[in-house]
This record gives C-alpha cells, sequence and structure tokens, in this order.
C-alpha cells in the first residue's frame, strides 16, 4: 500500500542512477508516491555528464503546480536546480503551492564526475532564497564547502561547517562525510538541540553513482510518512547502504545502487 505522497523537484540522469530517475525508485521503493518536477535534461551515463539543457524556469513552476493543485505532496524532495532564475521560481512556486510542506534540499553542484550542475552566482541564491525554506539540507563536503567558504577536511571541521549552515537559518542539516579519506564514513545530523554522528564502515566499490539523490528522496519518503527526521535518516542511510552494497555494477565508471534492493520499507525502519 503507498503511504506518503513526495514531489521530487530534479534533472533527470539519462543514465538512470541519479536525478529524478533515483528519486522515483528510491520513493517507491519505501512505499511512498512519487510525483516529479523536471529542471533539466541530461547527456549522461556512469562516465560523466556529457550534456545538459534547462528546462524554461517558467516551466518548472508549472509542473510544481499542477501537482499541488492535484495530488498534493506530504514533503517535497529538491535536487539539481542549474542556476538562479530556477531557483527563484521553485521558491515562488512553494510559497504559492506548498506552505508548510516540508523541503528536503540536496544541494547539487558537481557531479560525480566532476561537472559543475549549479551556476557559481546560483550558490548566493541559493542560499538567501532556498536554505530557510527548507526543513533539512543534506550536502556532502564539497557542496559544504561551496555554502560556508570554509575548508573541511576531518570531523572536526564538519561539525563547524554544520553549525555554520545551521545559522544561515537552515532547521536541520545532514551533512554527509563520504569525501573524508576514512575507513568509517561519518554523516553528521544537526539541529538546534545539538549534532548526533551516524558512522559505519565504508563500502569499497565505484558504483556510488545517485547515492546523494538517493538520501535525500529516502529522507523526504519518511518525512511524508509521518517519521521523525532522526528515524527518516536512519532508514535512508541503511537503505542507501544496502542499495550499493547489491550494486548491479553497471556501466564502465561511478555505477547505479540497486533501488530495488527491499520490497519490504518496514525492515528498514529500526
Amino acid at each position: 500500500m503507498i503511504h506518503g505522497r513526495v514531489l521530487a523537484i530534479a534533472g533527470s540522469d539519462s543514465g538512470g542512477g541519479a536525478g529524478i530517475q533515483a528519486d522515483i525508485k528510491t520513493i517507491g521503493a519505501l512505499g511512498a508516491y512519487a510525483a516529479t518536477a523536471i529542471t533539466a535534461l541530461t547527456v549522461q551515463n556512469t562516465l560523466g555528464v556529457h550534456a545538459a539543457m534547462a528546462v524554461p524556469p517558467d516551466f518548472v513552476r508549472r509542473q510544481i503546480e499542477a501537482v499541488m493543485t492535484d495530488i498534493g505532496a506530504d514533503a517535497i524532495k529538491i535536487g539539481m536546480l542549474g542556476d538562479s532564475a530556477t531557483i527563484e521560481a521553485v521558491c515562488d512556486a512553494l510559497t504559492a503551492y506548498a506552505p508548510g510542506v516540508p523541503v528536503v534540499l540536496d544541494p547539487v553542484m558537481v557531479a560525480k564526475g566532476g561537472q559543475s550542475l549549479l551556476a557559481a552566482q546560483a550558490v548566493d541564491t541559493m542560499r538567501r532564497h532556498l536554505l530557510p525554506r527548507s526543513a533539512v539540507i543534506t550536502p556532502n563536503l564539497p557542496e559544504a564547502e561551496a555554502l560556508t567558504g570554509l575548508t573541511i577536511r576531518t570531523e572536526a571541521g564538519m561539525r563547524v561547517a554544520a553549525a555554520a549552515i545551521l545559522a544561515m537559518g537552515v532547521p536541520a542539516v545532514l551533512l554527509k562525510g563520504g569525501h573524508l579519506n576514512s575507513d568509517t564514513v561519518t554523516d553528521l545530523l544537526a539541529t538546534a538541540a545539538g549534532i548526533e554522528a551516524f558512522s559505519a564502515p565504508r563500502i569499497q566499490t565505484r558504483h556510488t553513482h545517485g547515492t546523494g539523490c538517493t538520501t535525500a528522496s529516502a529522507i523526504a519518503a519518511g518525512l511524508a510518512q509521518g517519521m521523525t527526521l532522526r528515524d527518516a535518516v536512519v532508514r535512508a542511510r541503511r537503505y542507501v547502504r544496502a542499495a550499493i552494497a547489491s550494486a548491479p555494477g553497471f556501466g564502465r565508471g561511478h555505477g547505479p545502487l540497486d533501488h530495488t534492493v527491499t520490497a519490504d520499507p518496514g525492515r528498514l525502519r529500526d
């Protein structure tokens, strides 16, 4: 039975491993319903992003309007936005059609292969307009560095960066530590109540394409289903680790996860 509605606002990945494709797979695997507003088309595979074409901002806004005025949403996940005009259109649409709906923001800036997915001048627009509208943001370390201007090389540095992002008006931050050179991956969930660390052994694999999109979508599914933020984060991390561990091994580069890793989302709740 479908429980919870999530509107995913993100770009399309023709390789199917990240972006809107990963969002839909994740949300469905965890028992929620996925609707979409596509912000960009990419020519993409496991070797990288080879080209990208933005969807006109007003068309993005109309997609959000169409979903919210009919199907509705219990949570919203935002991924690739591309430029300031798209960010502003999304913010306007959220204000008009989704007041009070929790937003999970994955501040996508750079693809796994290193290609830029957010115009440099749009970072400030995101910082000023979209961060305060979000219930939680899920940056990796390069994204956190771009948002804060800090250099992050240790878990202590992660804690400083998480506090700096909270100071921008975001209620919660899940700062992902996968870019640190360590056999243990530590993520920090920071809120006004404090910082909680979640650690697990690193899974040694090159098949990690779409982990950021998948994590944010899994959290959004949990919030849409009435879970607390902490419980949604715990389930999301377990789901992503299981999806990495059972990745199918497709492609010659950073391959996709196995988003079908479980047909029983309940067993990932504890």
